[in-house]
């Protein structure tokens, strides 16, 4: 399996992209009214893009998603729903990248890691941004 969509009663919570996923062409895996795109970039060699940049426009962002890709380690992705209940556990390893999208979630670090994080701005500090879940055993 290379990608997987992690979806508890009608919803959406996570998508995955193993690092073992390959394409033919670039693709991506979210829908295309989600507010944040995930998938692959994928071209022969000699492919050459021309330069362009993405025109602006206003938008207006409700949920905040967050990604990140294991570059090394292994860590524990918890996915809550909107009540605290453990929905599942994934275990990612290195390359391995998944998108946050709904509900609340935690990390377990099980081998020491580093992740490049990416997520909507801007970043209003701990505070204000992240909310504490109280989870139900």
């Amino acid at each position: 399996m290379s990608h997987e969509i992690i979806e508890f009663n009608g919803t959406r919570y996570a998508e995955i992209i193993w690092a073992s996923a390959r394409v033919e062409k670039t693709r991506f895996f979210s829908p295309a009214e989600s507010s944040f795109q995930f998938g692959l970039l994928a071209h022969e060699a000699g492919y050459q893009e021309l330069p362009h940049f993405h025109q602006e426009f206003e938008r207006t962002v409700r949920d905040l998603q967050q990604m990140f890709v294991v570059q090394r380690g292994v860590v524990g992705v918890q996915l809550f729903d909107d009540e605290g209940a453990l929905i599942r556990e994934v275990i990612l390893n290195p390359g391995d990248a998944i998108v946050l999208i709904q509900g609340a979630h935690a990390i377990r670090v099980i081998e020491d890691m580093q992740c490049i994080s990416v997520k909507q701005g801007p970043f209003m500090g701990d505070a204000f941004d992240k909310v504490a879940v109280e989870v139900k055993q």
